[in-house]
């Protein structure tokens, strides 16, 4: 093997075992930013886990670490019952997400994911998407219980391009009668708090949307992130006409989809948006 093409091996291997060191570095990056910050409410985590220029997008808040400082100042100093619970944690690469709900901000919990991009050791971007938490689904389900445990590491891209192939080709793409290609029959556990389990649970779900006049469409794929038997999809689409971001976490077992979360979110005008960063 000539010298070129023994550079080119050693770079693939290379390439091939940092991936999974790099989601490890990021993972524990984000679990300690947000346990010091969220969980003990410590501000000058910022200064330590976080670095500019800091891109915000969540469109209620400025970019930049001056306007996170005050904001998390602010909520952690005028609400006393303020909480964090992380529930899941996943990391793909230099990105780490972050499953978990937020109480004492607002006038009811919110569940949330939050999606970290990590350059250099410090946490330098953030996207999220929030929602009031709902009562317990049909079938008994919390919008986050359910498996916590990071499985299938060998099959991370497999998962990553099932998932959004379901997305673009099912929900996008309105080809339901490939449904059969994603799961494994009947079997599929739902945390949506308006649809029960099953894909006859999703199917009940949908026409009751369709006769309340509800009409909900996704349109664009924007990321997937996964690790293991996880996939997050953040994509962008509305309800009845309002412009929407869904996030939807996906478990797959066995070479299916067996399980979903979602947060879904309205997207807001640019010119109502206290950054120029963009939803996505």
């Amino acid at each position: 093997m000539n010298t070129l093409a023994l550079a080119a091996a050693a770079a693939l291997t290379m390439a091939a075992s940092a991936s999974p060191s790099l989601a490890a570095d990021t993972k524990d990056i984000v679990t300690s930013a947000m346990t010091e910050l969220m969980i003990n409410k410590n501000v000058n985590a910022i200064d330590t886990y976080f670095a500019e220029p800091y891109i915000q997008h969540n469109q209620s808040v400025p970019t930049g670490l001056d306007a996170l400082k005050g904001l998390a100042g602010q909520v952690i100093a005028d609400n006393p019952a303020f909480k964090y619970s992380m529930v899941r944690i996943l990391a793909d690469g230099d990105v780490g997400i972050a499953h978990g709900v937020y109480e004492g901000f607002g006038e009811m919990p919110l569940v949330a994911f939050d999606v970290f991009r990590v350059e250099n050791g410090k946490i330098v971007e953030h996207w999220d998407n929030l929602s009031p938490i709902a009562a317990d689904n049909p079938s008994g389900r919390s919008q986050t219980d359910g498996p916590v445990e990071v499985t299938d590491l060998d099959k991370t891209d497999a998962n990553k391009t099932l998932v959004r192939e379901f997305v673009e080709t099912v929900l996008i793409g309105g080809a339901f009668d490939r449904l059969p290609d994603y799961f494994d029959g009947n079997n599929y556990i739902q945390h949506n708090s308006n649809i029960a389990d099953g894909l006859d649970g999703l199917q009940e779900g949908l026409q009751a949307l369709a006769k309340a006049g509800v009409t909900m469409r996704i349109a664009k794929v924007h990321e997937v992130y996964g690790e293991g038997n996880f996939v997050l999809v953040m994509s962008e689409g509305d309800i009845s006409g309002k412009p929407m971001a869904f996030y939807d976490l996906f478990r797959v077992e066995g070479g299916k989809i067996a399980e979903h979360w979602d947060v879904i979110a309205p997207i807001l005008p640019a010119a109502e948006a206290a950054n120029s960063n963009g939803k996505f």
